[in-house]
């Protein structure tokens, strides 16, 4: 084992940085590991003896090796994230951060456009809901992890990134070049649409003051008198499971709002938090764009009898991943479990399908991104499906 010392160092530093602690298991399991450990460090000693750059950055070893392991799980969402990446989470959940805009995520082993963001570079540009990414700034996506996709879109604001877009059955991808910008995130807008209808749409679930923002609103249209509330969470790409519960809870009095299920099987199921304060009738839209915290919302809203879905189906993102921050600062965002509604509907790359389904031809679904309230006949359908509810509850 002497020629394997130094090697074997470096990969003790893997499993410190790691952080999660290294278990292994018993008989075979245990010799089929303690064999494969075997071949990386000879390939680790081969790079470190042999290689013909002599000074390889141990940096760039151990976080290739790290996203080596995490790209093993075939897990989009499973990834790390370098020290300046973390911070740059961070500072997005406050609401702000530089770049174009726009809500990413895997479907079919393709990046994709989940949604823009309304008013940002990316939404100026043009970009679409299911806009697939083939290249950034001339480098191809195929392969590419998720979060080296972010890391790359992001950046100075000012600096343009080009993306290479292919839009419905094209071939060949279109740039775009997209210059960035500081883009602030409005978690929640609301709004009266007559004397008796509250309108609140979440803009994203990434916001940690996106729960008090919705009391707020909510509370506003209690002010106003509003009989009937319409929530929308189209285009929202999703964000902080909390921050589901939260909001399901101010409109479900007692109830499940989400199951969760772990490698072993066993369930978990989050009830609400007794934040109820909406008791009158209540509709929520979807479309394809809804992933993740919108998907919990919905899902659990429908399961409880609450506010019937309106749109169309959603995105199908069903897993949990927690964040661990490791000693140097960087980040491991795992998948530890997937969640269904609370009824047990696993949704997980299937989406949920809406109680009135309303496709938008393209031209309504620019003007839903430009608040064409009169060209966007989900909402009107919305409108419409309410009004009954309230003309119910009155009755």
């Amino acid at each position: 084992m002497q020629k394997y010392k130094k090697p074997l160092v470096g990969l003790m530093l893997i499993l410190l940085v790691f952080g999660f602690g290294f278990v292994f298991g018993k008989g075979k399991a245990q010799e089929d590991l303690e064999s494969k450990l075997e071949v990386y460090l000879q390939v680790l000693s081969l790079v470190k003896n042999n290689y013909v750059e002599k000074n390889v950055d141990n940096t760039n070893i151990v976080y290739g090796s790290i996203r080596g392991l995490l790209d093993s799980l075939d897990d989009p969402y499973s990834r790390f994230m370098e020290p300046k990446d973390y911070k740059e989470m961070q500072v997005r959940l406050r609401g702000s951060y530089n770049g174009i805009g726009i809500y990413i995520g895997m479907k079919d082993k393709q990046l994709m456009v989940i949604s823009p963001i309304k008013g940002t570079p990316a939404h100026k540009m043009g970009l679409k809901s299911k806009d697939r990414i083939a290249t950034i700034d001339g480098k191809p996506t195929r392969d590419m992890a998720l979060e080296q996709a972010v890391s790359l879109i992001r950046g100075p604001r000012g600096t343009k990134v080009k993306l290479g877009i292919l839009r419905g059955d094209a071939k060949d991808p279109k740039d775009y070049a997209i210059v960035r910008d500081k883009i602030e995130i409005k978690s929640t807008e609301y709004k009266m649409i007559g004397d008796s209808i509250a309108y609140i749409k979440l803009n994203t679930f990434e916001k940690k003051d996106s729960p008090k923002e919705v009391k707020a609103a909510i509370d506003a249209a209690k002010k106003k008198g509003a009989k009937g509330l319409i929530v929308d969470v189209r285009n929202n790409g999703g964000g902080l499971l909390d921050n589901a519960i939260d909001i399901g809870s101010m409109f479900i009095k007692k109830g499940a709002i989400v199951q969760t299920v772990d490698r072993e099987g066993m369930r978990d199921v989050q009830y609400s938090n007794g934040q109820f304060i909406w008791d009158r009738p209540l509709v929520v839209l979807v479309n394809g764009a809804s992933a993740s915290a919108s998907e919990i919302l919905a899902g659990a809203l429908r399961d409880n009898h609450v506010a019937p879905l309106v749109g169309a189906k959603t995105f199908g993102k069903a897993s949990v991943q927690s964040v661990r921050v490791l000693q140097d600062g960087s980040a491991v965002l795992l998948t530890i479990a997937k969640y269904l509604t609370p009824s047990g509907e696993d949704i997980s790359k299937k989406g949920i399908e809406p109680d009135y389904a309303i496709e938008l031809p393209t031209e309504e679904a620019d003007a839903l991104l430009n608040g064409d309230d009169a060209k966007d006949i989900q909402l009107q359908k919305a409108i419409d499906v309410l009004k009954e509810k309230i003309r119910g509850s009155i009755g």
